[in-house]
C-alpha cells in the first residue's frame, strides 16, 4: 500500500524490521567475539544491541557470560536476573546466573554459593541433563567439604558426561579419601 520508501515505510508482516536485523547482527558478532576469547569487545556489540531492546534474552545471555568471562560478575548479575523474568524457563539464563552468583570459588562466600547453588538446581530441574551443572555443583559442595554431596554431584556429571576428566579426577580422588 505505501510503496514508498520514506520515514514511515513499514516493514512487509513477518519481515524483521531495521532495529530487529541490527539486534540479531550485534548478537551474532557479540557471540563470535565471545567464541574467539575477546569479552570485552563483545560487550561493546552486546551493549548496543540491549541499548536497541533492553528485553531481547539472547543479549542479555551473552552480555551476561561477556561479563562473568571478564570476572564482572555483579555487572552480570542484574542483566541475568531480568532474564530470568522474561524466561523463566530457560536453561542457559540459570547456568550463567548461578556463574555470576559464584563468581570465583575460592573467594565466594557461603551466601554466593547458596544462590548459586539455587541457579543451578532451576536450570537442572528445567533440563537434568544440562552439560557442566553438576560438576560445577560438586566443586561448590566440595569446597565446602560436604564429600558427599560432592561426590554425588561428580558421579552424575559423569553419567551426564562419561567423559568428563574432571569429574573423574574429582570422583576418583573423594573415594580414595585424597581430599
Amino acid at each position: 500500500m505505501n510503496g514508498d520508501n520514506g520515514p514511515l515505510a513499514r516493514p512487509e508482516p513477518g519481515q524483521p524490521d531495521d532495529a530487529t536485523e541490527q539486534v540479531r547482527q550485534l548478537v551474532a558478532e557479540g557471540a563470535r567475539l565471545l567464541a574467539a576469547k575477546r569479552p570485552g569487545e563483545a560487550v561493546t556489540k552486546l551493549l548496543a544491541a540491549r541499548e536497541l531492546d533492553p528485553r531481547n534474552v539472547p543479549v542479555a545471555i551473552n552480555l551476561g557470560g561477556a561479563y562473568i568471562l571478564q570476572g564482572k560478575f555483579g555487572r552480570a548479575v542484574p542483566i541475568l536476573e531480568a532474564a530470568t523474568l522474561l524466561e523463566p524457563d530457560n536453561v542457559m539464563v540459570w547456568t550463567n546466573l548461578a556463574a555470576a552468583y559464584l563468581g570465583k570459588l575460592p573467594l565466594a562466600g557461603a551466601e554466593h554459593q547458596d544462590r548459586a547453588i539455587a541457579a543451578y538446581e532451576r536450570a537442572l530441574a528445567l533440563d537434568p541433563q544440562v552439560p557442566h551443572v553438576h560438576y560445577n555443583l560438586g566443586l561448590i559442595y566440595k569446597e565446602r567439604k560436604d564429600f558427599h554431596r560432592a561426590a554425588a554431584h561428580f558421579f552424575r556429571a559423569l553419567e551426564t558426561d562419561p567423559l568428563d576428566r574432571d569429574a573423574r579426577y574429582y570422583l576418583d580422588r573423594l573415594q580414595r579419601g585424597d581430599i
